[in-house]
């Protein structure tokens, strides 16, 4: 965090009897000592500038030239400055990179002030309060979090609180445990919310290390309970927090007081567009760990990249609130079976009624409503959004009567109720049409932006304006006329106003009552009692009709308030419309099938493809996937590079998308009820952590193994891989177990340990499947098909040699394989490493001697047994080792 130098200490300057500072950074200082943590951009005429340490930092991290003026405790005051008009690219830049920034505006009159202009900060820039659309990704929130830690004996609770300040969603959630329960929970939701900032008191240091965003720490009292159930009763202008599902919260409310807080603050007014919440419970959404998000790359590649990824692949969205509402589908599917079937019958609809093209074209024409709404609700939304806003809410009926034709479903149906939204809110509607011009100025400063007829006085003081073109042309025509100066102009500049020129060879013809206003090189500037006369009746008319327009533009905006319930209730059903229209047109394209949903545990997929590979290659294989009737777990075998991964990812993908509420690539899929879904796939490991490829491999299967309930879907490759062999081969083989007989989830086991392909005859709800391949000579041909059984072999020496692995290298693993397997693998036991052998007579190795069989090592270890150390003084201590000592010499002999 930026820290304040002593220089620049406000109190500090003030005191100090030696120290002489200007009026205007005595401002400066003091508003600097308010935002000690923050970058603060003091605007000064056309610039906003930074000063000594924030200007260092800035110059840095925007690579903008450091300067110095002045001087203050005898060393220069370094400064950097942005132009006005690009202040939302470096903005951009720093938010991106986590950094706040306090935007400080001149607020007085120059022309009347006495001294320095009056300032003040009136917007601050966080991470997690971004409500500019050049400063938020398009296609994803960015919310702000609260986390709020009650510790009663040894249980913690752990309430959270997070807004998404760009569309007013306030949501809630509580859960309670040990430590290490909450704090493993914690992690799982912070992956799935991805909060831009995180807040969190001064001492609630649990966590700490598992902080993934840019984090904020605020008083501990911001979090107190009683205050923080006020505060979200006077947000909702409500009297009871029923009818939202938080009764008996009580983290989860202080969590909302401090987020309130602190939103309200950085926008320095109130959130009137915050008007509903959400309470989250546990077992609402399918859980998604944070390795499982990342190994089915819903969002993100692997390697970080934006595609191709499921995200990528469906987003055929034609706006930035149905892209959002996508991802947010994809990150959150709900476990509860109606939501997607819902979906399910209304993509059908579409579908059938063959209204996507048309629908898509449309929305293609509407803004994003859900932000220009928030910028209104915040006052600061510019006339373009209002024009936007306008042509937009213009589209509705358009929508509406495209969508009659897919409304089959019932008065209740997700398509009805979609469009029974979209009603035309004609009050908000017309005053938009009758105020807003066609195309108005980027800027309320510039003018323009009302239509002509909306105000009367402003059209008064637009004529004034305007007629002066026509003026001067008259003007000048009469001039030339007078005074006999054919190359005589009569023109206006923003610098010196109006004025008539006359070239320097034409100056003798020039009247007696022309006054000399500017001398140039070829030509002189001249004004005259009319002209002057007619100058002050426009640029004051100018001057009166900007503020005019300024005045009318907040009264526009507070008019717009009372319709903001209303837009954001038509944002959320196009944005549902959007989703639900790409979803339907990728399931035309690429032949997805409805999948079927069903109260009987099973996963029964034909002909299922990996929705993101099937687009990537020119051939993909369909292979079927059978979890039914006792059957729970798939041994999958096969060479590398086979197809195994892939095969287990698009079981998980198709079930995800079935609760998602898409269409799925399938022939058909019949899924019954799924509570989370886990993936242990891929070697990596966590060296800043402190943690090897194989502790990473084993803390996420101790997290599945501790998780997975019989209605879990278990992804597992490779399992063991990182150990030795036995070790490895025993761990692999204990998991397996344990998955059949305890967790007893849909489990896909891939493992190149052929012993476990046994287990199938012990554990009849175990069976072998493996990816097929042909060999030819020294090469391998992978079919990519699954069939039953197990397979034969790994080819790892093929695969290798297709990596491109040295040909010396690969005869003399082929000679060296041929010995290893015309051994018996069983004569060779794996050496404790740890057990001291010990030698007879003869050097062979023999098993150390039990200890019952050596009287002096029983007498030892019963002294050692009998020992309590916390008890000894350090005195008795000592005579203990001392007779332990005694002890040990005839049991060594």
């Amino acid at each position: 965090m930026t820290t304040v130098p002593n220089e620049i200490n406000a109190a500090a300057v003030k005191n100090s009897p030696t120290e002489k500072v200007t009026p205007m950074m005595q401002q400066y200082l003091r508003i600097k000592a308010e935002h000690p943590t923050m970058l603060v951009f003091y605007r000064m005429g056309d610039f906003y500038e930074l000063f000594h340490e924030d200007a260092e930092k800035a110059a840095r991290l925007l690579g903008i030239t450091l300067t110095a003026r002045g001087s203050q405790g005898g060393q220069p005051i370094k400064m950097c400055g942005v132009p006005f008009h690009s202040l939302e690219g470096y903005l951009a830049k720093l938010v991106k990179i986590g950094e706040s920034c306090a935007i400080c505006e001149q607020i007085g009159d120059p022309a009347t002030s006495k001294g320095p202009v009056e300032r003040k900060v009136v917007r601050v820039v966080t991470p997690g309060t971004l409500t500019d659309a050049d400063l938020l990704p398009e296609k994803a929130e960015r919310p702000l979090l609260a986390m709020c830690l009650i510790s009663q004996r040894k249980v913690v609770t752990a309430g959270l609180a997070w807004l998404s300040l760009a569309s007013g969603a306030l949501k809630l959630m509580e859960f309670s445990g040990d430590s290490h329960t909450v704090n493993t929970r914690m992690l799982q939701e912070l992956e799935r919310i991805a909060p831009a900032e995180i807040l969190r008191g001064d001492n609630a240091d649990l966590f700490e290390e598992t902080t993934i965003c840019h984090v904020n720490r605020v008083p501990d009292w911001h979090f107190d309970v009683v205050s923080g159930h006020k505060a979200l009763l006077d947000q909702l202008g409500v009297a009871t927090l029923t009818g939202f599902g938080a009764d008996g919260l009580g983290a989860a409310f202080g969590a909302a007081g401090a987020l309130l807080r602190y939103a309200q603050s950085t926008q320095g007014r109130g959130l009137q567009h915050v008007r509903s919440l959400t309470t989250e419970t546990e077992n609402e959404f399918i859980g998604l760990d944070a390795a499982t998000r990342r190994n089915l790359e819903l969002t993100e590649t692997i390697r970080g990249q934006e595609s191709p990824t499921l995200f990528s692949l469906l987003d055929h969205c034609r706006t930035a609130m149905g892209s959002r509402l996508l991802r947010y589908w994809l990150h959150h599917a709900q476990r509860a079976q109606t939501v997607a079937r819902a979906r399910h019958e209304a993509i059908g609809a579409l579908a059938a009624s063959d209204v996507t093209g048309a629908l898509s074209a449309t929305l293609a024409q509407v803004p994003d409503i859900e932000r220009i709404t928030t910028r209104i609700a915040l006052l600061s939304a510019r006339p373009r959004d209002l024009a936007s806003l306008r042509d937009g809410l213009q589209q509705l009926p358009a929508l509406r009567h495209g969508m009659q034709r897919s409304l089959t479903g019932g008065e209740d149906s997700l398509l009805a109720q979609t469009c029974a939204a979209l009603s035309t809110p004609s009050e908000c509607l017309d005053l938009l049409v009758r105020a807003v011009a066609p195309e108005p100025a980027a800027m309320v400063r510039d003018g323009g932006v009302f239509a002509r007829g909306f105000d009367a006085e402003l059209d008064e003081l637009r004529a004034l304006s305007e007629n002066a073109g026509q003026f001067l042309v008259d003007l000048e025509t009469r001039e030339r006329a007078r005074t006999g100066i054919a190359n005589l102009r009569v023109e206006y500049n923003k610098v010196h106003g109006f004025y008539i020129e006359v070239t320097h060879g034409q100056t003798t013809k020039v009247p007696d009552d022309y006054r000399r206003r500017q001398t140039l090189k070829n030509a002189e500037r001249y004004i005259t009692p009319e002209l002057k006369a007619f100058e002050d009746k426009a640029l004051s008319a100018q001057d009166r009709a900007l503020a005019r327009e300024k005045l009318l533009y907040d009264q526009l905006l507070a008019d717009l308030a009372p319709h903001i319930g209303t837009l954001q209730t038509i944002s959320q059903a196009l944005a549902r419309l959007d989703a639900l229209t790409a979803l339907t047109q990728h399931a035309l394209r690429h032949n997805w099938c409805a999948p079927q949903l069903v109260a009987e545990p099973c996963i029964n997929i034909a002909e299922g493809r990996h929705p993101v590979v099937e687009n990537q290659i020119e051939r993909f294989i369909a292979n079927d996937c059978r979890f039914v009737n006792e059957r729970r777990l798939l041994l999958i075998t096969g060479p590398n590079m086979g197809g195994k991964s892939t095969f287990m990812r698009q079981v998980a993908l198709i079930t995800l998308l079935a609760y998602v509420g898409s269409y799925v690539p399938a022939t058909s899929a019949v899924i019954g009820p799924i509570d989370r879904i886990f993936t242990r796939i891929g070697a990596t490991d966590d060296l800043a952590g402190g943690r090897s490829t194989f502790m990473v491999e084993m803390t996420e299967a101790a997290a599945i193994l501790n998780g997975a309930t019989e209605h879990s879907l278990v992804l597992m490759d490779e399992v063991g891989r990182g150990t030795s062999t036995f070790d490895g081969l025993a761990l692999a083989w204990a998991i397996a177990r344990h998955l059949i007989d305890t967790s007893r989830s849909f489990s896909l086991f891939a493992t190149h340990y052929f012993e476990l392909t046994q287990l199938p005859e012990s554990h009849p709800t175990a069976a072998n499947v493996h990816l097929s391949a042909v060999e030819h000579k020294d090469s391998i041909v992978f079919l990519h098909a699954v069939q039953d059984g197990p397979a034969s072999q790994s080819y790892g020496l093929q695969v290798a040699q297709l990596a491109g692995v040295p040909q010396p290298v690969i005869r003399a693993a082929r000679k060296h394989l041929a010995r290893l397997e015309a051994q018996a693998l069983d004569a060779t036991p794996q050496l404790d490493l740890f057990a001291a052998p010990v030698v007879d007579a003869d050097d062979e190795v023999v098993t150390p001697a039990p200890a019952a069989e050596n009287p002096a090592v029983q007498t030892l270890l019963d002294a050692l047994d009998a020992l309590d150390p916390d008890a000894l003084s350090p005195r008795e201590a000592l005579e203990r080792l001392y007779e332990i000592k005694r002890l040990a010499q005839p049991a060594l002999a």
